[in-house]
């Protein structure tokens, strides 16, 4: 299954993420290389949330990340929700719908 992650940010969030962006991006990246995220980046124009998309069998991996994420922990993130997607067209669909519907 495919799991939203949102977070809801600070006022001028993209100047003050500057000192936490690369353990930010490292731990993202982690997350990445494991499998579990899929895509990630930041609201524009303006920005003023994130959304990352997570893949697995659970809510668990998104929640998890959220809770250890450097952006989280150092009060740049207001608030987060996790939100199961079902996904139905395209190659990464987790649950394809049969062609002619």
């Amino acid at each position: 299954m495919h799991y939203l992650l949102f977070y809801d940010v600070v006022d001028n969030y993209a100047e003050k993420r500057v000192p936490f962006r690369a353990n930010h991006l490292a731990y993202a990246r982690a997350a990445a290389a494991r499998g579990e995220l899929v895509l990630a980046g930041a609201l524009a124009n303006p920005v003023d949330g994130t959304v990352l998309l997570f893949k697995g069998d659970s809510p668990a991996a998104a929640e998890a990340f959220a809770r250890a994420d450097p952006y989280v922990t150092n009060g740049l993130v207001t608030g987060w929700r996790v939100r199961e997607w079902t996904t139905v067209i395209g190659k990464d669909a987790q649950v394809p719908l049969p062609p002619g519907i």
